[in-house]
């Protein structure tokens, strides 16, 4: 092989835009039962795509794409679904951060359409030798994200963009795909635009 060759094997080109896909069955490592949950992701940056007050160019964690939630309750028999829209997106090194506003949710489930859900994705590839996946994923519910207010019940804090807990629960079955790019600057029509309060 001649050292061109073996150079432009090395030099893999970086994703112009980063992205989380793929789809997956996890386990939650502090609570064992008979249920099955699982997560779907078609996530892809979009940036300074989403004006908001005060921000009229967007922000470079902008995204779209869809999430999908499925949980079958043992107990009950029965399969809870769930959909959302894709709003921010961050991306490290195998790495991830999104959230998704809930669009949908199948009879039965929780009544959280239009609320902003979090999750964190690691993409750990496959075990060497076992063929399994080392994959994460964290998502904002379960007791991750609560506001303890003296001796009153804590309640479920809202989910800022981009927000979310470290991937906590092993991937079982499937696994997810993170395309690292780092957030990129303002095009040169946005520049001086106003932006987000900075310290």
């Amino acid at each position: 092989m001649s050292v061109a060759a073996s150079a432009d094997q090395e030099e893999k080109p970086r994703p112009v835009r980063a992205s989380v896909v793929g789809s997956a069955e996890f386990v939650l490592p502090y609570h064992q039962d008979e249920d099955v949950r699982s997560f779907t992701f078609d996530a892809h940056a979009a940036p300074y795509s989403r004006p908001l007050p005060g921000i009229p160019g967007g922000l470079p964690t902008d995204a779209r794409g869809t999430v999908k939630l499925s949980h079958y309750s043992a107990e009950r028999d029965i399969t809870y679904t769930s959909k959302g829209r894709v709003d921010c997106l961050v991306t490290g090194v195998r790495t991830s951060t999104l959230t998704a506003v809930i669009t949908e949710v199948s009879p039965g489930g929780p009544p959280i359409v239009g609320n902003r859900v979090g999750f964190s994705v690691y993409d750990g590839g496959a075990e060497k030798g076992k063929g399994r996946s080392t994959d994460r994923v964290g998502f904002s519910w379960n007791g991750v994200n609560l506001l303890p207010k003296g001796s009153a019940p804590p309640q479920e804090a809202p989910v800022g963009t981009c927000m979310a807990p470290a991937p906590y629960a092993p991937v079982t079955k499937g696994g997810y795909a993170v395309a690292h790019a780092e957030l990129p600057v303002p095009p040169s029509s946005l520049k001086g635009a106003p932006g987000p309060a900075s310290e």
